[in-house]
């Protein structure tokens, strides 16, 4: 017998249909009981159904990747509020001409920090490079948190050397949508972070964190813990700016207190290489 998997199967599609319908024609949604449970707003966003939300999130990202043969990424983070050169440029001239002396002040930080932007591009190139020689099987896809700064710059470095590219976006209060350079079919949106989290590490082959603010640690820390603990895999996990890391994080002191061992400081590299990072990755795997 086969399988109804078609999405297109008009008993789906109708009461999908019917449920637009009604919301389009002005009528508030009220709870229904005769209304198709998985159709049902009201029930589907219970908290009794929190778990049913909790399997879908799961379920949809991971069954899109795995039809389009994705199964090894290269995951990089860092902050969504790095701009790009030109832009940084742009915002430095503007403040400039209004002689706002605090405005100067954060632009000359955008074109500082805009480097790094430059640098997570230049990275994600190195990834794209070398996976569009390989196999399908083989290939490395660059994936990000989908939204702007180092995520927009990782994927349009990607982008740019024609390889597909992935974003894991997660709605927030204020609006936020994918950035433009992850590939559309690849574009994914999350409500609960620890289902984003968990797909970031599904398929991790190697971790690259640029300079970031409590997101990026939070990854980071997430990350450091799961390998630590052998929940995950060990991988390559890259700490991208030496100064920004070691000047934040005194993780030597974690070993002087007693609360890590020296060996965990083995478990990530500082770099401030495109492709030196690029080669830690490469040297791990022996690619």
């Amino acid at each position: 017998m086969q399988a109804n998997t078609d999405l297109q199967d008009s008993r789906l599609a109708n009461a999908w249909a019917e449920l637009h319908n009604y919301a389009v024609a002005g009528n508030p949604l009220h709870p229904d009981s005769y209304r198709l449970a998985f159709a049902d707003p009201e029930f589907m966003l219970r908290r009794e159904t929190r778990g049913i939300r909790f399997q879908l999130e799961l379920l949809k990202p991971d069954l899109e990747q795995a039809a389009q043969g994705i199964e090894h990424t290269v995951v990089v983070y860092g902050s969504a509020r790095f701009v790009s050169p030109e832009a940084a440029a742009q915002q430095l001239a503007e403040a400039q001409a209004s002689g706002d002396g605090e405005r100067i002040a954060r632009a000359e930080r955008a074109v500082k920090n805009a480097q790094y932007y430059d640098l997570a591009r230049q990275f994600a190139r190195h990834v794209a490079d070398y996976s569009l020689s390989r196999p399908p099987a083989e290939r490395l896809y660059v994936c990000t948190g989908g939204g702007p700064g180092i995520m927009e710059a990782a994927n349009r470095g990607a982008y740019e050397a024609g390889a597909p590219t992935i974003g894991l976006n997660i709605t927030l209060p204020h609006e936020q949508s994918g950035n433009r350079y992850i590939t559309p079919a690849l574009s994914f949106k999350f409500h609960y972070f620890a289902l984003r989290k968990m797909h970031f590490m599904m398929r991790a082959k190697a971790l690259v964190l640029f300079p970031g603010g409590f997101g990026t640690l939070d990854e980071l820390f997430e990350v450091l813990t799961l390998v630590q603990t052998g929940k995950a895999k060990p991988a390559p996990i890259v700490l991208f700016g030496t100064a920004f890391w070691k000047r934040l994080i005194n993780f030597e002191a974690l070993v002087e207190q007693g609360t890590v061992s020296p060996e965990d400081l083995k478990l990530f590299h500082y770099t401030d290489d495109p492709a030196e990072a690029w080669g830690i990755i490469r040297a791990f795997y022996e690619l």
